[in-house]
């Protein structure tokens, strides 16, 4: 169904690889962590123009918030006129809706890929197809299937290869390993993903200008509610996956951090009032 999305991303985590396992060997657990971490920079590089975009399409949208709302005051029940208003308003500050979703488009099909290949190099526990169009594979015939451009021989390597121990393909409710050593990777993946989802969104409310019911109702779910998610989520998500949301959640962060501090307005600083002469 994204095929043209899937095989891209098999294609640069096959490279990145390829290039770690001339230097760990190409079963070594430290030649697969290096490309999935490699291959979440990667992604996230050539998604960075599209990011900002967004963040600028999230500024305009918020600056514009009062004058909409006056606007709707203004007009009343006069809906041809409140969208002829409203056009205006966002031509003259280039403000384009379509703009703003299609960032957020090529983030989510981006983030769908990367999951869906990570996660196919396992198909016995799960439907290969991230939509669940897929069956369920025997052990045997998981090693001996292609995973995109990964032929059967690399797909047993992913499945051989280990962090600390803990098989890549493992997870905390059906590790293929023992459990405690499981546990023991998986828990501060699954910690580190979870503390920069509720530092990000902390972040970002901080630099709210307004304040609604409905915002606040959004701001408690992203401050609690997903950070506990990603918790429950990771007690069934291999550890390759934990490890790509590890790195892609701390790269938002950072991300969120440094760009904001580039384009937010300085906060000027009062001075003292100087004494008469």
């Amino acid at each position: 169904m994204l095929d043209f999305v899937y095989y891209p991303v098999s294609a640069v985590l096959w490279l990145w690889h390829a290039g770690f396992a001339a230097l760990f060997g190409a079963t070594s657990g430290a030649a697969w962590v290096a490309a999935i971490v490699m291959l979440v920079v990667t992604l996230r590089l050539a998604l960075f123009r599209p990011y900002l975009a967004q963040v600028r399409f999230s500024r305009t949208m918020a600056l514009l918030q009062p004058e909409i709302r006056r606007l709707r005051a203004e007009c009343g029940d006069d809906r041809e006129r409140l969208a002829s208003e409203t056009r205006k308003l966002q031509q003259q500050h280039n403000f384009s809706v379509l703009g703003g979703c299609l960032p957020l488009l090529g983030q989510t099909l981006m983030f769908l890929g990367l999951y869906h290949v990570l996660r196919s190099f396992d198909r016995t526990g799960a439907s290969g197809s991230l939509f669940g169009g897929g069956h369920a594979m025997t052990p045997e015939q998981n090693a001996a299937t292609a995973n995109y451009l990964f032929s059967p021989e690399l797909v047993r390597s992913f499945l051989q290869a280990r962090l600390f121990g803990a098989p890549l393909s493992a997870t905390v409710t059906g590790s293929a390993g023992s459990v405690a050593t499981v546990v023991a990777v998986a828990l501060p993946l699954l910690l580190i993903a979870a503390i920069t989802t509720h530092c990000t969104a902390r972040a970002s409310i901080a630099r709210q200008l307004e304040s609604t019911p409905q915002t606040r109702i959004i701001n408690a779910m992203t401050l609690w509610l997903f950070p506990l998610g990603a918790l429950a989520a990771g007690l069934v998500l291999p550890v390759g996956i934990l490890i790509y949301f590890a790195t892609s959640n701390t790269w938002t962060y950072v991300q969120q951090y440094l760009v904001h501090r580039r384009l937010d307005p300085p906060v000027a600083v009062a001075q003292p009032a100087r004494p008469p002469a």
